[in-house]
């Protein structure tokens, strides 16, 4: 079975996330696997890493052995291949660049890994992108394979629209709506972008509260040492 083929299969099964899944980032992991993950991958991310979201080993292990990764070449030079483990990076579903083009009329989809980062708008532009879907206006026309879109300068993208209201059940009971799902998928993806932005800011809370302590410490002990000199 095509490995594409195959994810899609896959992607309409996937439980990877707990039940307690509440966050918009949780949530958007959830999008990835159900509905990007049939054309993207995301090459800088390991399975591992998704452990921030909240997955246990245990879920992580299991998403991660469903995956078929490369493994070398059998003794008659066709390729083998392994199930994939926590180390080892989110790939592409297609075997190779030239399936993915000939899957996508002639068009590579992209890396989503630093897709945030990349696009000067980030996260949000992602998310107008993914709502900006439009009929194609009468006189316009557009290549096979492209549709009309109006965040785009140039009005069309080689993606299909992905989203469609209700075309999956969040756990924590959030409503599905095509804004909805943008929105949890575009703050996954900034996550995935900024790996260490939450560890960043746990620690300047903590710099921030030390600090604040010493310079409250710092003004007692002055005060207190004027306080003698009187």
């Amino acid at each position: 079975m095509r490995r594409w083929t195959r994810n899609l299969i896959l992607a309409a099964s996937l439980t990877a996330l707990p039940a307690w899944a509440s966050t918009p980032a949780q949530r958007g992991l959830m999008v990835f696997q159900q509905v990007c993950s049939a054309c993207h991958g995301m090459e800088h991310v390991t399975y591992g890493d998704m452990s921030s979201l909240g997955l246990s080993p245990d879920e992580i292990r299991k998403w991660a052995a469903d995956q078929q990764m490369p493994n070398g070449t059998d003794d008659n030079g066709d390729p083998k291949t392994r199930p994939a483990t926590a180390t080892d990076p989110i790939l592409s579903p297609y075997p190779n660049e030239a399936m993915g083009r000939l899957a996508n009329h002639g068009l590579l989809p992209p890396d989503l890994s630093r897709l945030a980062l990349t696009l000067p708008g980030g996260a949000e532009e992602i998310r107008q992108i993914l709502l900006s879907y439009a009929p194609t206006p009468a006189g316009v026309t557009l290549d096979e394979g492209r549709y009309y879109n109006t965040a785009l300068k140039w009005k069309h993208i080689g993606m299909p629209p992905p989203l469609q209201d209700g075309m999956l059940t969040y756990p924590d009971g959030t409503p599905a709506t095509s804004a909805q799902m943008a929105g949890d998928v575009s703050a996954f993806l900034d996550g995935v972008a900024h790996p260490h932005q939450a560890e960043r800011r746990r620690i300047g809370v903590y710099v921030l509260a030390y600090l604040a302590l010493m310079a409250l410490l710092t003004f007692l002990l002055q005060r207190r040492i004027w306080k003698g000199r009187r």
